[in-house]
């Protein structure tokens, strides 16, 4: 019959938060960078055309046409820009990130005590389950829903590049004294119910 210690199921929560932590992390990038490059290619196109506006005073017709589609094109940027301006997002992936690299922390101050004996099953008990719940309200209360999240999401549940998380996935997360590869912890009593 299969069986979860205690610990264990409190590594794989550990594993879940911190794939979240990444995904979100990952995510504020990456919109970070799609609105840099955007108002760098918006200046750039505002550039080329104030330039070729200014040269359609002394020039033909041919360069007037260029001026206006240019300002055409730097206008339909901006409003690709504006439509889905990525900032309120950024800060709700960031914001997200934040607590939990804060739940992480909770996570392996938990799993230090564990390791050292200072609490008992019944205290793990309640610490792991109030993790938890800090853990779905941080979703309930996290970035709207888009494709970042639903990527983050599903990369939280099944772990790195969707393999799920080994011992040594998490152990990089963890100090060297809760590390399995240094060590097989004792198994904990598994609680009643």
């Amino acid at each position: 019959m299969f069986q979860l210690s205690i610990v264990d199921h409190i590594r794989l929560s550990f594993g879940s938060a911190v794939g979240a932590y990444q995904g979100h992390t990952a995510a504020a990038l990456r919109l970070s960078q799609w609105g840099w490059y955007s108002k760098i290619v918006t200046l750039a196109l505002l550039g080329v055309g104030a330039a070729a506006n200014l040269l359609a005073l002394r020039q033909g017709h041919g360069v007037q046409v260029t001026a206006a589609v240019l300002a055409a094109i730097a206008f339909a940027a901006l409003a690709v820009h504006i439509a889905f301006e990525p900032t309120p997002r950024i800060y709700g992936h960031r914001a997200c990130a934040s607590r939990l690299w804060a739940l992480c922390e909770k996570y392996r101050a938990l799993l230090t005590e564990v390791q050292d004996e200072l609490v008992d099953v019944p205290t793990i008990t309640a610490r792991r389950d109030a993790l938890l719940r800090e853990f779905g309200a941080i979703f309930d209360q996290g970035p709207p829903d888009d494709r970042h999240s639903y990527r983050i999401a599903q990369k939280a549940l099944s772990g790195p590049h969707m393999g799920g998380y080994s011992d040594q996935d998490l152990d990089q997360f963890l100090p060297a004294a809760l590390r399995r590869s240094n060590s097989q912890p004792e198994a904990m009593p598994q609680p009643a119910g």
